[in-house]
């Protein structure tokens, strides 16, 4: 009985070695550290201003006397998403578009403060540094959010809205004015970047995941690389806590374009009715077959109606229309 109870014990130990090298091997695969930041930077060009202590990594094309647009892209992504339709929407409009802090090549904020009143603040004394007086904001997802808080905050500086599948209605499980319950798992982010995991999470993104292309991938995980970027993502996350917007979309008063895909499945175009009851001059369009990321997924079916809409709220009779300034 004494050998037996020495053999169990053995292969108990044995099977705990074998077990603890396999997960010091499983860790060493998925481990992915910092790519340095000049690598990035020369494989990712743009302007840099530093505002509230933050370097802002920006693009800025078009001529500086057309219509200003700046774009705020979604969660984990950069101002790359924007290039289709910033290089078309540039011919008539001054473009701005520039990594959220927290991610891309803007990087942390050294503040570590990723509320939206903090992005709201970035996002005003940008136009204030690059002096753009008023502008229509385009927002996906996350950038929707900030956008149509910020047109709530700043209606003097919001011409026109474009929100594309905006976040901002909390999902089933989620309450308002709390934070929210960051799974363990988390915590893991600052340390790896799976190419397989993230190439599943963004073909979720899609409405045809075949769209998603390796270059686009490549781009998203550079990024997720960048020095310090999982660990702000990881402080963001725990950092927000969405508050009801009903009262706060009452007060926005700038025309609004919603652009939805049909077989968005992250943010299901059901959302947009709420948009829709308390946004007081919305309007919906449908983008059949596509996702979450239409302006990367099919940016010039996608861009027609923005450019439509951009044109009416920038003539010159709109502009001449008693309180449209």
């Amino acid at each position: 009985m004494v050998g037996k109870r020495k053999s169990a014990q053995r292969i108990l130990a044995w099977a705990a070695a074998i077990a603890a090298v396999g997960a010091i091997i499983l860790a060493a695969w998925l481990y992915a550290p910092d790519r340095p930041r000049a690598e990035l930077e020369q494989k990712y060009p743009g302007d840099y201003r530093t505002i509230d202590g933050v370097r802002l990594r920006l693009r800025d094309t078009g001529p500086r006397d057309a219509p200003a647009v700046i774009m705020l892209h979604g969660f984990g992504a950069s101002l790359e998403t924007w290039e289709p339709w910033a290089q078309a929407l540039s011919v008539g409009h001054r473009v701005i578009r520039f990594d959220l802090p927290g991610f891309g090549l803007t990087g942390a904020d050294p503040s570590g403060d990723y509320s939206d009143a903090r992005q709201l603040k970035i996002l005003n004394d940008l136009m204030d540094q690059l002096e753009v007086e008023r502008a229509s904001i385009v927002g996906n997802s996350l950038g929707g959010r900030i956008a149509w808080n910020f047109a709530a905050v700043h209606p003097d500086r919001v011409v026109s809205l474009v929100l594309i599948s905006p976040d901002g209605f909390a999902s089933p499980g989620f309450d308002y004015d709390s934070p929210p319950d960051v799974p363990l798992m988390m915590q893991a982010l600052p340390y790896v970047a799976p190419r397989s995991l993230l190439r599943t999470n963004l073909a979720a993104a899609y409405g045809r995941p075949e769209a998603l292309t390796d270059a686009t991938l490549t781009r998203y995980r550079d990024m997720l690389l960048a020095p310090d970027v999982r660990r702000a993502i990881l402080a963001r996350t725990e950092q927000t806590i969405l508050r009801d917007p009903v009262p706060i979309l009452a007060r926005i008063e700038a025309p609004t374009l919603l652009l939805w895909g049909e077989r968005d499945g992250m943010i299901p175009i059901s959302n947009a009715d709420d948009y829709l009851q308390h946004l007081p001059n919305a309007t919906l369009v449908h983008l059949p077959g596509l996702g979450h990321l239409p302006f990367e997924e099919d940016p010039e079916g996608s861009l027609p109606p923005v450019e439509s809409f951009l044109s009416a709220v920038n003539s010159p009779a709109q502009r001449e229309t008693p309180g449209s300034r």
